[in-house]
């Protein structure tokens, strides 16, 4: 337990300070101390922490990594000490949502459904700044400052809070000009003689399911292209690269203006993955500014063609994205 003398909260801002503008001098000015002062504060809280935050120099100051992790987890708790002391001082008069929110989701997702949103979002809650991360990759809320991550398929038991957004099927789909030029697939064994577009890390679930007499067999993903995210993906579709087996909220506009047609409909499992907002926290606990991001999210996400079935209980959830 930290001694009840140590102002922790002062220790990062002061901390946040010398980071964001670069330097002890600069932070001090900021802060109406000496740059003495701020050397010694940070001494101090290494010597606490018995970890080195930055390496000094005369020509600039370098983060360790310790010290990197050390400012976004400062930068997260700061800005829930700024959202506690707004909502308590002005709860009687029941103030607006305000403050950064950062979200983070897939590529695809983002592009497709999420971005799409945002100028409605923005327009009814003006005192709120986002900050949206694309990736594919799993990411640690954390380290990513996010405080709200869009994941689906099914969550494996974490600390971590989920709340239903949808669900949406997967479907294989190919360019009409790819087919016209390689042949249609009729049966899942003729996709041996097909490119088929995979991803270029390792996912949870690689390989393409398929229903054969009754049986789901798993098949590899085997082509000359690979990519690291969804949006990648599609467009190689599209511009007749080969095949690939992608949700159909991220291929939908495709299949209906004609760019991608489906196939092997019949043999495909029709599997429905949910979709899930997911985040650190308690339910009845957060943040004004993160709730209205997931109140309007599940509200605005079901109306989405393409992913259907939302319910917006929330539950104990996992940290996955298929």
């Amino acid at each position: 337990m930290p001694r009840p003398d140590v102002n922790r909260s002062g220790e990062m801002e002061t901390f946040v300070q010398v980071v964001e503008r670069g330097g002890f001098s600069a932070a001090a000015r900021h802060l109406g101390m000496t740059p003495s002062a701020v050397s010694k504060l940070i001494a101090r809280l290494e010597a606490r922490l018995s970890v080195r935050l930055v390496h000094r120099s005369t020509r600039k100051l370098q983060l360790t990594p310790e010290g990197r992790q050390f400012h976004e987890r400062s930068l997260r708790v700061l800005a829930d000490l700024d959202e506690a002391e707004r909502s308590a001082s002005s709860a009687a008069i029941g103030a607006t949502p305000r403050g950064r929110v950062g979200i983070n989701t897939s590529v695809s997702f983002g592009h497709q459904v999420l971005i799409p949103l945002v100028p409605r979002f923005l327009a009814l809650h003006p005192e709120i700044t986002l900050d949206i991360g694309l990736t594919d990759r799993v990411v640690d809320l954390m380290d990513e400052r996010a405080d709200v991550a869009i994941r689906w398929g099914d969550l494996p038991a974490s600390d971590l809070v989920a709340r239903r957004l949808g669900a949406t099927e997967q479907a294989i789909v190919a360019a009409p000009s790819y087919l016209a030029r390689r042949g249609t697939p009729a049966v899942p064994r003729d996709l041996e003689a097909h490119d088929r577009i995979g991803w270029s890390y390792r996912r949870n679930v690689a390989d393409w399911p398929l229903r054969v007499d009754g049986r789901t067999l798993m098949l590899p993903v085997s082509g000359r292209v690979r990519a690291a995210d969804g949006e990648a993906i599609r467009a190689l579709v599209v511009a007749g690269a080969g095949l690939a087996r992608l949700s159909l909220y991220h291929v939908g506009a495709d299949l209906d203006a004609g760019r991608l047609v489906e196939v092997l409909d019949d043999f495909n499992p029709r599997d429905v993955e949910p979709i899930h907002a997911v985040y650190v926290g308690k339910p009845g606990h957060l943040p004004a500014r993160v709730r209205a991001v997931l109140d309007f999210l599940v509200a605005e996400v079901a109306l989405h063609p393409r992913a259907t079935g939302a319910r917006g209980g929330a539950c104990r959830g996992g940290d996955q994205r298929d």
